[in-house]
């Protein structure tokens, strides 16, 4: 079950206010050596985003302080402007738009059902708007409260476990080997184990824990541990962490932990424990950012987090209650413990993190707070095949559907009023996309296909108002760039791939709501990591897409038949096509431009006599061959039976064993945590 490690690192002593200190100090040598590449992203700067560490007024006792993003800026005048300008003329939008005398009305209706249709458009017309006003109002609202915590020196003296997971099969060895090395190397006054929780107990697993000095955990074959639900269900990451809560928790005072596919840098710990000095803090969470940056999946999928991690999650620090996060955490473990463990849901941080907001400190009466850090103190390997990010998408969003219906109606009653709102906030935003999807392509279909119209405006007006609401709209996203924190996308980027990563993801919240709505059984499912990406098929990755691709074509075509076509209405549904058609096209010619990669690299290994030829499925391009510590340079998805698995006669990939996947394993330099975070060098 447990195993303590073999020649365990000594505990060393480090200042805590030395967090530039990532490269070891140069030695004198007799000869000049090689100068060694510069890294291409600066992770040791980003990892100090909030400001360097401060020592606590020692005549008080200690609060967390922030810096407010907004007083800083040197134009507040034209942020105000923008701030208000935003909201206020999107909701103009909506109210000119729903004025009675815009309503549609029929003297002589060819059909008896057409005026309910109308109706029904009203409607759905409304709706779309409102939760564009709700968007933008979210957003300004962000924009006005978000803030940064000011660092403190950690206690010392503090217990520490350092936690992470590990799902035979589904996650490489060689990439928590990784993790783990990087992991041993975590500065720390105080007593520090590092743990990793092993779903499967496998002997390779222990032999690894065992050469780093690691301490190994596995609930495998203990039935209290194991059960079909609750917070120890089997095969869940919550259940793994609750069965180690229970056997381990009451041995250290705090627990950071990372996915399997994070790799911390050495500041983690200095960066975090020390606004655990409020006795309020019950958690501390940090970024997500994708280290294998070489496909566009992965670009647009690290994109489309900004708003969250650069805004939103900043926004909550002024009410106490940023979100829970797995990726990138420290927890208070009597926190933890007071509600029971981590929450049994598919997206447990989020669950979780919302009952320890609801919850007191027993020592002090006061509601448990949150900090969230813009510091990037890991970098872990993102989604690089469609499948898996749609995967994620339709976790991530049927884990807040789940939280909404079984949780958050008790918030009103138990949070306070800003906490109540930055929550709904954050929540609303999956059933409000996948909404406006759904309303968009029923408009669509009673307008073109039945000829049903629910507002007779001014097209030049509406052309009008909705250009100048949407252009303030961007211009307030793109405003906000400057507040980014991923040291991956270009300084002064506009984000354009992550706000059409979030439209290409609304078909899959869409499907995501209606599960939901049936109760149909969700589960677990762990975002495939490394060679044991997904491979992408037509009919099985983009089936949501393709019947939306229906759903609009065909009421193009009943339009032009029927002749309800409107120009405005064309445009809508030839641009959701558009949408739902991108991710297939986008596939289809990243496997055409693999198969040409392919093509030419077998065609120079013939012709140089050198070496095998370049046979699918051992080439660095495809899919998933990239980790956070080695990343792929390709960006299609890998053929079936080439992800970490052996084909079946049947067809189907067994996973790969440890031993197989610990074969190839990537070196550590000390250099800079660049190459175990997954950078190339320029």
């Amino acid at each position: 079950m447990t195993s303590p490690p073999e020649g365990a690192r000594p505990q060393h002593t480090y200042d805590s206010s030395a967090t530039a200190r990532l490269r070891l100090p140069r030695q004198h040598r007799q000869r000049r050596t090689p100068r060694k590449p510069l890294p291409r992203y600066d992770y040791e700067h980003y990892s100090r985003l909030a400001g360097p560490l401060t020592q606590p007024d020692p005549d008080k006792p200690y609060k967390v302080r922030y810096r407010s993003l907004l007083a800083d800026e040197p134009h507040r005048i034209r942020a105000a402007l923008l701030l208000g300008a935003a909201p206020l003329l999107s909701f103009g939008l909506l109210i000119w738009l729903m004025q009675p005398n815009h309503w549609t009305e029929r003297d002589y209706p060819a059909y008896e059902f057409l005026p309910v249709l109308d109706g029904v458009m009203l409607v759905a017309i409304g709706l779309i708007e409102f939760f564009r006003c709700m968007n933008v109002l979210s957003n300004a609202h962000a924009t006005l409260v978000a803030r940064d915590p000011i660092p403190v020196i950690p206690e010392s003296g503090t217990r520490v476990a350092f936690l992470t997971s590990f799902v035979p099969g589904k996650e490489p060895l060689a990439m928590v080997t990784k993790t783990l090395e990087a992991a041993v190397k975590i500065r720390h006054r105080g007593l520090l184990h590092i743990w990793l929780l092993d779903e499967g107990d496998d002997p390779e697993v222990k032999e690894v824990c065992q050469r780093l000095g690691v301490h190994h955990f596995s609930r495998k074959g203990i039935p209290e541990w194991n059960q079909p639900k609750g917070p120890h269900r089997a095969k869940t990451k919550h259940g793994n962490y609750n069965a180690w809560l229970a056997a381990h928790g009451d041995d250290y005072d705090y627990f950071a932990s990372v996915d399997t596919d994070h790799v911390p840098l050495p500041n983690y710990l200095e960066r975090m424990l020390g606004f655990f000095r409020d006795p309020d803090v019950g958690f501390v969470i940090g970024p997500q950012v994708y280290g294998n940056y070489d496909t566009f999946v992965t670009k647009a999928a690290e994109s489309q987090q900004f708003l969250f991690h650069a805004l939103i999650q900043r926004a909550g620090n002024r009410y106490g209650a940023p979100m829970f996060v797995g990726t990138s955490n420290a927890v208070r473990i009597s926190a933890l413990k007071q509600i029971g463990g981590l929450y049994d849901s598919i997206t447990e941080d989020m669950a979780t993190g919302f009952e320890i907001h609801r919850h007191r400190n027993p020592q002090t009466g006061k509601k448990w707070r949150s900090v969230y850090t813009p510091d990037v103190l890991a970098v872990g390997e993102g989604p690089t095949a469609w499948t898996d990010f749609f995967t994620q998408q339709l976790r991530w969003s049927r884990g807040t559907y789940e939280t909404i219906l079984k949780q958050f109606w008790k918030a009103p009653f138990t949070l306070p009023f800003g906490r109540l709102v930055n929550y709904t906030m954050m929540v609303i935003f999956y059933p409000m996309s996948a909404l406006n999807w759904i309303l968009a392509a029923l408009s669509c279909a009673l307008f073109l296909g039945l000829g049903a119209s629910g507002v007779e405006i001014d097209p030049t007006v509406w052309m009008m108002l909705y250009g100048n609401a949407s252009a303030l709209q961007i211009g307030l996203y793109i405003w906000n760039r400057r507040h980014n924190v991923s040291p991956h996308e270009p300084e002064g980027s506009g984000g354009v791939a992550g706000m059409v990563m979030s439209a290409l993801s609304a078909p899959i919240y869409a499907r995501s709501l209606f599960d939901a709505a049936l109760r149909r059984k969700s589960k677990f499912v762990v975002t495939p990591k490394g060679d044991s990406s997904s491979p992408d098929t037509l009919f099985g990755t983009f089936r949501v897409h393709l019947f939306f691709l229906l759903v609009f074509g065909g009421s193009l075509i009943a339009s032009f038949v029927l002749g309800h076509s409107h120009p405005a209405m064309v445009i809508w549904a030839v641009l959701a096509m558009l949408i739902t058609a991108a991710p297939i096209f986008a596939w289809r010619r990243s496997v055409s431009d693999e198969k040409r990669k392919r093509s030419a690299a077998g065609a120079g290994s013939d012709a140089s006599g050198g070496g095998s030829g370049g046979t699918g499925g051992g080439s660095a391009g495809t899919a998933g061959g990239g980790s956070a510590a080695a990343p792929a340079d390709g960006g299609s998805p890998a053929p079936a039976g080439s992800e970490g698995s052996s084909a079946t006669a049947d067809g189907e990939g067994s996973p790969a064993t440890a031993a197989d996947q610990a074969a190839a394993p990537a070196a550590t330099t000390e250099q800079t945590m660049q190459i175990a975070l997954g950078g190339r060098h320029t």
